[in-house]
């Protein structure tokens, strides 16, 4: 498996957007940005912040996780999304030995997709036919979920768990200062944004469980 790879994000937003016959205009109207910079989006030539790559992946009824999958793996996966058990999942999941990405993930072979505002996600391992995102979230220094400063939300319970650095979190209308072995669980709808005052990179674990897309 490659080392790190960045998927072509933007591309894979734009076949999902015209699958569902979805207008580039009508999708910035449904998430409140303007059509140039989806436009910039999906031809990479601007990075989605956090906040915005969930409202778009959440006006199209698509998971996150899907953006680290290949198209062949896509493919794949797409008839256990349905309705398959774990074990047929896994056993999918073994057919492909040349693609695996579990039960074992090395440092160096974690898929990658870098955002705005600083904020790097690498992808810690799948279960096909699961909509979890686990992944190991850097914020670096100044780094923020929203480079516009508002909240997010989005479906499912979000985890997380810092490992190193401080990252601030608004939660509601409350603000919390996670520090080194500080764990956060919470409903993805209720409004939220990290971000990273600091001048050292804030690292940690975050696992998002989604209901429908993430």
């Amino acid at each position: 498996m490659p080392s790190a790879g960045v998927p072509p994000v933007g591309a894979r937003l734009r076949q999902a957007r015209l699958e569902r016959g979805m207008s580039l205009r009508g999708l910035a109207r449904e998430i409140g940005v303007s059509a140039s910079l989806v436009s910039q989006i999906e031809t990479g030539k601007s990075q989605p912040s956090v906040s915005t790559l969930y409202a778009i992946t959440t006006a199209l009824a698509i998971s996150v996780e899907s953006l680290f999958d290949t198209p062949a793996e896509a493919v794949q996966e797409s008839p256990l999304v349905a309705g398959a058990t774990v074990m047929h999942a896994l056993a999918a999941f073994a057919a492909d030995p040349g693609r695996r990405i579990g039960p074992l993930v090395g440092a160096g072979e974690r898929e990658t997709i870098e955002l705005d505002s600083g904020v790097v996600w690498e992808r810690l391992g799948h279960v096909p036919g699961t909509d979890v995102d686990f992944l190991l979230v850097t914020y670096r220094p100044g780094g923020s979920s929203s480079s516009s400063g508002g909240l997010m939300r989005h479906a499912g319970t979000e985890y997380g768990y810092l490992t190193s650095g401080e990252l601030v979190l608004t939660l509601g209308f409350d603000e919390h200062t996670l520090r080194p072995g500080d764990a956060v669980c919470f409903e993805s709808t209720t409004p939220h944004r990290y971000r990273n005052d600091s001048a050292e990179p804030a690292v940690g674990v975050w696992f998002v469980f989604s209901q429908n897309s993430s």
